[in-house]
């Protein structure tokens, strides 16, 4: 088997945070004003949804963005049986885009929809029903908050293969009760119990001390990826090198069986052309162990990543910045502006 037929994909864009741009391709105004987001559904056929007036309040709709989930969820959980409908059709549609992408988890998360915890448990709780009714991979449930978790746990078909909890962290610990009490696999974060790691170090004495935790409750080590957090490298020229290290140092403490994960397009947040820097730091992250992504495979092809010569354009300017040898980005950016990006 080869490296990426072993590769892990846990598909990470049912989330309410997702956007669509209303001057992008899938957002048309129609000749009466109405507004439409466009998607093919499970049968093949073009399909839209509407972009209701409340979302035409927002601070997103005025930048130009528009959280084509948080709609659906939203419109699902307030409304009648036939907009229930057509929003698991769209949210469904893209369920099976990314299963047929390639993804081994389907992450599913609903933090942003509402401020209110009930609110989130009900959209978390609809959502989980949504995806499974068509789902032949298993569900990654994702949140911030235990109770919002243990909200779509309860939903799962206990029938299919493990659920996968998105996260354990040293400052929810109790997250590990609901491993144990539904029998799931969980990613477990690198995050401190009060703050994020600082540097590599950090990162791996944060994931050890859950790993003893684990162990001490009886929770195999098959069952856990290991999510050492990745940041945008716009904010700082040493986030790549800072989980790459960190990788390739846990990799070294626990050898071959654990399963290292992160969301690798985070790195690329902020910058154009993030597909090039994406591509780059997977192939970087996999020179250096690790196994698994929280990626959407849909936009990023993992298979061409895995191949790249990195020492030829453009991907060498964003192998050096990711690196930490591109200072401010300011090489990257620049080779941008010259049109030194395009992808031969």
């Amino acid at each position: 088997m080869s490296e990426m037929e072993k590769f892990v994909i846990i598909g990470e864009n049912i989330h309410t945070t997702r956007i669509v741009l209303r001057d992008g391709k899938r957002h048309k105004t129609l000749q009466n004003g109405e507004e439409i987001i466009l998607y093919v559904d499970s049968e093949g056929n073009q399909n839209n949804i509407s972009v209701p007036d409340w979302f035409k309040k927002t601070q997103p709709y005025e930048q130009g963005q528009i959280k084509h989930f948080m709609i659906v969820v939203l419109e699902a959980i307030n409304g009648d049986k036939k907009t229930q409908r057509e929003s698991a059709s769209f949210v469904q549609s893209e369920a099976l885009r990314q299963i047929s992408a390639g993804a081994d988890f389907l992450d599913v998360n609903v933090d942003e929809v509402s401020y209110k915890l009930d609110i989130q448990k009900e959209a978390m709780r609809w959502l989980v029903n949504a995806v499974q009714e068509v789902s032949t991979v298993p569900i990654s449930v994702d949140s911030s908050n235990s109770e919002i978790i243990a909200a779509g746990l309860a939903e799962i078909d206990s029938s299919r293969d493990k659920t996968l909890i998105n996260s354990v962290a040293l400052e929810r610990l109790e997250t590990f009760d609901l491993v144990e009490k539904y029998d799931t696999k969980t990613i477990i974060t690198a995050s401190g119990e009060s703050s994020m790691p600082t540097n590599d170090i950090e990162r791996v004495e944060n994931v050890l001390r859950l790993l003893e935790e684990a162990e001490r409750r009886g929770i195999k080590e098959e069952d856990i990826f290991v999510d050492l957090l990745v940041f945008p490298i716009s904010v700082d020229s040493s986030f790549g090198t800072d989980y790459l290290n960190a990788v390739k140092m846990l990799r070294e403490e626990k050898g071959d069986a654990i399963k290292i994960t992160g969301g690798l397009s985070n790195v690329s947040f902020g910058l154009p052309m993030r597909k090039i820097i994406n591509e780059t730091f997977i192939k970087l992250s996999l020179d250096v162990g690790a196994n698994s992504g929280i990626v959407d495979p849909i936009q990023t092809n993992l298979m061409k990543a895995s191949s790249l010569n990195l020492d030829l354009e453009p991907h060498r300017f964003a192998r050096d910045m990711l690196l930490g040898e591109d200072e401010f980005c300011m090489n990257y950016i620049k080779a941008y502006n010259q049109g030194q990006l395009v992808v031969k």
